[in-house]
């Protein structure tokens, strides 16, 4: 039986008086690819700030497993127009990944540079590794950002809408990245998306937001 990674339980998640849902329990294992589904407003990435611990749940308790914590969780936000018009290298933009396991040190050290070299080529982005980000195109970009989250940890993953904005075959290509991840390297997928498809195609849970709540 696979471990739990992730355990949410009786959750309220809202905003500013604003009561999005209530009552949401679930546990999420190690090596799950899980869809959170549904329309804008009713809660997604309000779920997803609140694992993440960037908001603070009405109510309830979410709880991480101790090895998710000391091994990382990497994040994927959806970009806004100013980030991607980041004046870096695609190479320092990876490396910014490892920025939490620095700790009180200044620079990067040489096990950190060799992380980052290698998700770039996982990534296959090793031949661009010295361009400026913001010329490359959205594919390109979100392959960059994805190497960054996993400079982060070896365990989860929490991806919002990794796809937006990609045309269908830099989308097809970033899916077949994740879903590689999820079952080669046995790392945890938490991915919000729009896609009706995605749950079917990739899922092995799918967390379906709308007038009443669903895991299926």
């Amino acid at each position: 039986m696979s471990d739990i990674v992730l355990k949410c339980d009786s959750l309220t998640l809202g905003y500013e008086n604003i009561t999005l849902a209530t009552d949401l329990s679930f546990e999420i294992k190690e090596g799950e690819y899980w869809c959170i589904t549904g329309e804008n407003g009713t809660g997604k990435t309000t779920l997803m700030k609140t694992i993440l611990g960037l908001t603070k749940a009405l109510s309830g308790t979410v709880t991480w497993c101790d090895e998710a914590l000391r091994d990382g969780i990497g994040y994927l936000p959806q970009q806004t127009d100013v980030q991607k018009d980041f004046p870096a290298s695609v190479r320092e933009v990876v490396l910014s990944g490892c920025q939490g396991r620095l700790g009180f040190r200044p620079f990067y050290n040489r096990t950190e540079k060799e992380m980052a070299l290698l998700n770039i080529k996982r990534m296959g982005i090793d031949d661009i590794s010295g361009r400026c980000y913001r010329e490359l195109s959205g594919g390109q970009q979100q392959r960059v950002l994805l190497a960054r989250a996993l400079c982060a940890t070896g365990k989860v993953l929490v991806l919002d809408e990794p796809i937006a904005s990609l045309d269908p075959k830099a989308a097809e290509e970033m899916y077949e990245l994740i879903d590689s991840l999820n079952k080669k390297d046995n790392i945890t997928i938490i991915m919000v998306t729009h896609d009706p498809e995605a749950p079917g195609r990739f899922a092995t849970r799918e967390l379906r937001f709308g007038e009443e709540i669903s895991i299926i």
